[in-house]
């Protein structure tokens, strides 16, 4: 860490005090909380997706203007990760993460009574920026672990997000089948409601470093980017992995009702407990990157990923291509992300949130896009062309990775 002014980065050095070396071990309770905690959070991100069929039915529009409202959702993650998580280096941060959770609770009411489609898409847009609580979570647990804990405990912590993820498309396919596609939406926002309370209670205070103007705080998002190529090189390769994944997930359901398989929301949302199994790679992420290096976990998940598309183009109509497909893509997606952000929570301690506002800005605009583009491909060229749009974005990837340098 460095000691003296000059040795500290130009982004922090002006308002911030030393991050201290030593501290008590973090509470198990507390990691197994946060972890919860983000699983339900990012959930309400893609609670969506496998009822865009249903969605599309209400409102009387077509599959690829209803994939709309899964880009309105991670647009509006993006402007959370950018205008709202870097005050997680300035402001308390138990009660702004509370704050959230009350906001993204009344965006989901909203979205649960939505009469219209552009009422419906705008409370979408805003659950996204208050859904952006994980975000958060994930620097405050880097720095309540100690030394020798921080990166098992941001890789629980990480898996929790992972599972939520993964596992909201299989609740919220068999709710949406079962019991319409709004009950799914009130029931998020009494979840948050119930977050928001068993934080209250169990989340400790914690003050942050960061001492300038919000100006100052969004100023420096850009001094550290310009001063960290590696944290450059990640966001980029974050953005073109995170749009293959958003274009795989939001146009699956469509695939899955398709006549291809002629299955119901139901059905279609188990795929996300498939995929789940991609949350078991995030601890494997870790060991990889402790015993070879970031980097070869990188390579490795952006391997896997490109042959996942690859055999999901190939094999994607029959079943067990699929779930094989499934599997394969979600583990190389969690193997590069978990790599990815391990390099860059170790460029700058002081400014946690913000290189994660940074990275993880360039993912979801990623998401956004990959969600835009698989909705355009698979409306113009059906599965093929979802397939040929995230072999595009994974060997973008592959590119950027491997001669990006600057």
């Amino acid at each position: 860490m460095p000691t003296s002014p000059a040795a500290v980065p130009l982004a922090v050095a002006a308002s911030e005090r030393p991050v201290p070396t030593t501290q008590p071990p973090i509470a198990p309770a507390l990691v197994w909380l946060m972890a919860i905690t983000c699983g339900l959070v990012v959930a309400n991100l893609y609670y969506n997706q496998p009822l865009l069929v249903e969605i599309s039915t209400a409102f009387g529009i077509t599959e690829g203007r209803a994939s709309l409202v899964a880009t309105a959702t991670q647009v509006g993650y993006t402007l959370g990760l950018l205008f709202m998580v870097p005050l997680g280096d300035k402001l308390e941060q138990k009660r702004l993460i509370i704050l959230q959770l009350l906001g993204a609770a009344v965006c989901l009411v909203v979205v649960a009574t939505a009469p219209t489609f552009g009422i419906l898409l705008f409370a979408s847009l805003l659950t996204g920026i208050f859904s952006s609580v994980p975000q958060l979570l994930m620097p405050l647990a880097a720095h309540l672990a100690n030394d020798q804990e921080r990166g098992r405990v941001v890789g629980k912590v990480m898996s929790g997000l992972l599972i939520g993820i993964l596992l909201s498309r299989t609740i919220s396919g068999y709710v949406g089948a079962h019991f319409g596609w709004r009950t799914m939406f009130w029931a998020a926002a009494a979840t948050m409601v119930v977050l928001g309370g068993i934080l209250l209670l169990m989340l400790p205070r914690h003050q942050p470093l960061f001492s300038g103007s919000y100006k100052d705080l969004l100023r420096s998002l850009g001094n550290l980017t310009r001063e960290q190529p590696l944290l450059r090189r990640s966001a980029l390769v974050g953005a073109c992995m995170f749009a293959g994944f958003s274009a795989f997930w939001t146009t699956l359901v469509f695939f899955l009702e398709s006549p291809a398989y002629g299955y119901h929301s139901d059905t279609a949302g188990l795929f996300g407990l498939i995929g789940a199994s991609g949350a078991l790679a995030a601890p494997l992420a870790g060991k990889s990157a402790d015993k070879r290096g970031a980097q070869y976990a990188l390579g490795a998940g952006i391997l896997l990923f490109l042959g996942a598309y690859v055999l999901l183009a190939l094999g994607g109509y029959y079943l067990i291509g699929l779930i094989i497909g499934v599997v394969v893509l979600d583990v190389g997606q969690q193997l590069t992300h978990i790599s990815n952000q391990s390099q860059v929570f170790a460029l700058v301690p002081e400014a946690r949130s913000r290189l994660n506002t940074v990275y993880m800005t360039a993912c979801f605009i990623g998401a956004s896009l990959g969600s835009y583009a698989g909705g355009l491909a698979w409306t113009a060229f059906g599965w093929l062309g979802v397939c040929g749009v995230g072999l595009v974005f994974v060997g973008s990837a592959f590119l950027v990775n491997r001669f990006y340098n600057r």
